[in-house]
């Protein structure tokens, strides 16, 4: 319903959801919360297949975007871990292979993926809910946060941003949740008893991935984010948005999350 517009980019590709619940088979003693959770059970195989996914995390869950015309792959790639379904008018109906053998080709093997440079600004995030209800208390300061308060100035001589402090706000509805990340200098901004957080209070560090836009066409980019941080049991939110992508970890294993990537780019030399 949005009009076409000269300013909005619209990528070409049409996108599912995939919404993973857990079915008991995690390893023991794994306590790794957010993408780091189906890092080995998802990611790693969807990327060994060449399908390119979009990950979104939020306060309640963790979503998958793949494109439309490679739900055979990932189906047949899934099948034998998960029981799929597929949502229709409300109802999880049982999907099988068979049902989407059409068109069914068997990937071939990827060439190694491009391991993009991180970088970890010094900004501290907080990971957030909202009961609904209360959302129109604060309806004012979301949409100036949103679209009224200033990024970090652009670098035109160098082509980027000022990465010692980030500007990144992200709000997203599903089915009624609400989740939000903010970091801790805008948290204070909002009445402190309408945010909801996590019973500990803890803040969290940024990772972002790539040097200039991602694109959408590259897998294995969440991959080789999720996978040496499953290896290592550290939680990880996971974010991507049309440039780039980013990963939230605790603040207090931003080092030893730094040296894990720093050892993945130089072993990928």
């Amino acid at each position: 319903e949005l009009p076409p517009s000269e300013f909005m980019q619209v990528a070409d590709s049409t996108w599912l959801v995939l919404s993973v619940v857990s079915n008991g088979r995690e390893p023991p003693g794994c306590q790794a919360t957010g993408v780091t959770k189906i890092a080995r059970s998802v990611i790693a195989p969807l990327a060994e297949h060449h399908v390119s996914v979009l990950m979104l995390s939020t306060y309640q869950t963790d979503f998958i975007l793949v494109r439309e015309r490679d739900l055979p792959v990932v189906i047949h790639t899934l099948a034998g871990e998960f029981d799929i379904y597929r949502e229709e008018s409300g109802e999880c109906i049982p999907v099988t292979c068979d049902d989407v053998s059409n068109g069914f080709l068997k990937p071939k093997p990827p060439a190694s993926p491009t391991l993009h440079p991180v970088q970890s600004p010094q900004t501290r995030f907080c990971v957030l809910t909202v009961a609904p209800d209360t959302l129109p208390a604060i309806a004012t300061m979301l949409i100036d946060v949103l679209f009224y308060s200033h990024s970090p100035p652009w670098d035109a001589a160098t082509g980027s941003q000022d990465l010692d402090s980030i500007s990144f706000f992200s709000f997203s509805l599903i089915e009624g949740y609400i989740s939000i990340v903010m970091d801790a200098e805008t948290q204070k901004r909002f009445p402190s008893d309408l945010l909801l957080t996590s019973s500990t209070g803890e803040l969290w560090r940024m990772v972002r991935i790539g040097g200039q836009p991602l694109g959408f066409d590259e897998c294995g980019i969440v991959a080789q984010i999720a996978e040496p941080l499953a290896a290592a049991d550290i939680s990880a939110y996971y974010i991507s948005t049309f440039n780039f992508d980013h990963a939230l970890v605790p603040e207090e294993g931003i080092a030893e999350v730094i040296q894990l990537l720093q050892q993945r780019q130089e072993s990928g030399r």
